[in-house]
């Protein structure tokens, strides 16, 4: 029993001082908070998890998984597949925006250019 006992409050410990690390790092503006809030929510199902390791065995035998530690596989690729697919969307959205950015900027320098050679005495006209 010694042995469970450490291994549930190492876990507990681990996914608290993660969730406490993120938080830690939502502060300092290194992390966007939304990115946060969803580690913090992973490390604390991991704190629980590791805290109560029965709870997820109960869970795989409700949802008729022999074996919960393949379950548990399952689950876990599927979030860090849609964690993925989010950032990866999040990530095309940006660079469209910085293209479209450089796009108006190109346009504008361009249009500053021809201003600049219909008025070469640099003087403006009202």
């Amino acid at each position: 029993m010694g042995f469970t006992a450490s291994l549930q409050a190492t876990t507990a410990l681990m996914g608290v001082s993660l969730a406490v690390l993120i938080l830690y790092l939502v502060r300092r503006d290194h992390l966007y908070l939304m990115h946060g809030l969803f580690w913090v929510v992973v490390a604390i199902v991991a704190a629980v998890l590791g805290t109560w390791p029965g709870l997820f065995d109960r869970l795989a035998v409700m949802m008729g998984v022999s074996y919960p530690p393949a379950l548990m596989l399952l689950l876990t690729c599927m979030v860090l597949f849609v964690k993925a697919l989010h950032a990866d969307m999040v990530n095309t959205r940006i660079e469209r925006d910085v293209r479209r950015l450089n796009q108006r900027l190109a346009l504008m320098e361009a249009d500053m250019q021809t201003m600049r050679q219909s008025n070469p005495t640099g003087s403006t006209t009202a």
